[in-house]
């Protein structure tokens, strides 16, 4: 088996949990290289690795998801939604079998406009969500339509479109519900709201989202996962389900329900003991 090893922080190269996961898996005669864009992917890549927090995994993701080679991700990092699995854990898991692989939905952004083009360094694909802020101190007007039907007019900081994926991430912090990884919807969510009676929205995961913006700045901050850029406001930003999937390795032992209650003390109640 061929693996790819995708990791940000080089000091990570220095620790002795890593080196130890490297050993054994070319003991057992996986064969190992390090990636670190698409251009360095080899033929016949079974796998990748992404060694480090879920930031990491979301730069893999940018980097293998359309060529449809799974991703594993190995916790080096903090909480560690996507990147769950200790190194200890990986080559038992492999050996034996004992994992899936599953299918995240991808988020694809167009911009439309005058001069609107993809911005150099913004890929057009995100596994959690894709968002919009203010520069300035003047709140937005966002104006959101869902296949063709407006919505009221969301006036705040900004706003998301997220996936299941991303529900526990930026999403969960502005409110958002949280959806089970296999879920198929997405999420409309306003950052920091100027209206007291708006809600996140949830719509299914076919539906076409057109977002445009009123400010006083002629430009607006938009995010996709770990990446930002500055755009003009008169474009339009049109986000949609993107038509491949991101393969995700899961162990076996993998749950999503203890990782929400290991990580963000969901249930935390003394009744609960």
């Amino acid at each position: 088996m061929k693996i790819g090893i995708f990791l940000l922080k080089k000091s990570i190269r220095d620790n002795e949990r890593y080196a130890a996961l490297c050993r054994q898996l070319k003991s057992a005669s996986y064969e190992l290289y390090e990636i670190s864009s698409k251009a360095d992917i080899r033929p016949q890549t079974d796998l990748v690795l992404s060694i480090g927090g879920d930031g990491t995994f979301l730069s893999a993701a940018q980097t293998v998801a359309d060529v449809g080679i799974p991703i594993l991700g190995v916790n080096f990092g903090r909480l560690g939604f996507l990147s769950e699995n200790s190194p200890e854990a990986v080559l038992p898991a492999l050996l034996q079998g004992e994992f899936s692989v599953e299918y995240r939905t991808m988020l694809n952004a167009t911009l439309k406009g005058r001069n609107a083009r993809r911005e150099i360094g913004l890929l057009p694909y995100a596994v959690n969500e894709v968002s919009i802020h203010r520069i300035g101190v003047g709140v937005l007007g966002i104006q959101v339509s869902v296949d063709g039907e407006e919505l009221p007019t969301y006036w705040a900081d900004g706003l998301l479109v997220a996936t299941s994926s991303g529900s526990t991430a930026y999403s969960l912090s502005v409110g958002g519900p949280i959806c089970m990884p296999d879920t198929k919807v997405l999420i409309i969510a306003p950052i920091c709201p100027h209206n007291l009676n708006v809600r996140p929205l949830v719509v299914p995961d076919t539906a076409h989202i057109s977002i445009s913006v009123k400010s006083r700045d002629p430009k607006v901050t938009m995010t996709m996962d770990n990446r930002t850029v500055e755009i003009d406001c008169d474009w339009t930003l049109e986000v949609a389900v993107a038509q491949f999937s991101l393969k995700r390795i899961r162990l076996a032992k993998s749950e999503f329900v203890s990782a929400l209650t290991s990580r963000l003390f969901w249930g935390e109640d003394k009744r609960n003991n």
